[in-house]
């Protein structure tokens, strides 16, 4: 798209929510706490903070302040304040931290401004299911010229996404220098464009697009089911065919539940 000569500050709020589940079999007690300990482990408030640093130097974002916090018993949440230019020293709150956390264990609060990121951790199992599933949520919101899209691919690949539901979405608008409003300032056809064709053919993938109000949804779920990749401490040629076809047919269900977003019934 042409530069658009606009009248002062960009004013569009550019949105991206990025919602990944990742499932695994834990058909015993043992199994499921071990899971949940290893999620814990890779991705605690320090490796997501990690995550977010690199996004925000992705989309050539500024980081202004962070709060992280892990939880008790399970789960983490990153919150991150940006800016899209950088700002001077004298500009800043002093209650930011500039990205550099302190050393301690308490909570670090925060306060978010136009352009901010977010990201909680939810582990969850049910010993009915035999199923543990771990699903994080990140929401990317900016302000001016920088587009959250542009780090899609960087996400994508940081998590073990087994299905993933994304939007994006623009509001509010801005001025050209002539006074006409812009409503978006980016040609988006779909999400899937920003997504490289090698990870696109990993997946089955379908869009629900609301053009004229700026709406753009895309959901993900993989293609290839290698159970191993699904069994936590077990190798799948250790058990017999028909446990294996079980534990697969186990595996689709759960994974059809949560990409259609309702129950299945046998």
């Amino acid at each position: 798209m042409e530069k658009l000569a606009l009248y002062g500050f960009n004013n569009l709020t550019k949105t991206l929510s990025f919602n990944i589940y990742e499932v695994c079999i834990t058909e015993t007690e043992n199994e499921r706490r071990q899971y949940i300990e290893y999620i814990d482990e890779r991705y605690n408030s320090h490796r997501l903070t990690e995550i977010l640093i690199q996004l925000s130097a992705n989309i050539g974002a500024n980081i202004l302040n962070i709060s992280k916090q892990d939880y008790d018993p399970q789960g983490a949440s990153v919150t991150m304040l940006i800016s899209e230019e950088p700002v001077s020293l004298g500009s800043i709150d002093k209650s930011c931290n500039l990205g550099l956390l302190p050393l301690t264990n308490e909570t670090v609060l925060a306060h978010l401004d136009k352009s901010h990121i977010t990201v909680h951790s939810y582990p969850e199992s049910h010993p009915g299911r035999g199923i543990s599933t771990f699903r994080v949520d990140i929401d990317v919101s900016t302000c001016g010229k920088i587009s959250p899209l542009k780090s899609l691919d960087y996400l994508i690949g940081s998590f073990d996404s087994d299905i993933m539901t994304i939007d994006y979405r623009v509001r509010g608008f801005t001025r050209l220098d002539s006074g006409k409003k812009v409503f978006i300032d980016e040609k988006v056809d779909s999400i899937q464009d920003y997504i490289r064709k090698k990870t696109l053919d990993r997946y089955d993938s379908i869009d629900v697009n609301i053009y004229q109000e700026n709406i753009f949804h895309t959901k993900m779920m993989v293609k290839t089911l290698d159970l191993d990749n699904y069994l936590f401490e077990r190798k799948a040629s250790d058990l017999p065919k028909e446990k294996q076809m079980k534990l697969r047919k186990t595996l689709k269900r759960e994974m059809k539940e949560i990409f259609y977003g309702r129950n299945l019934y046998e």
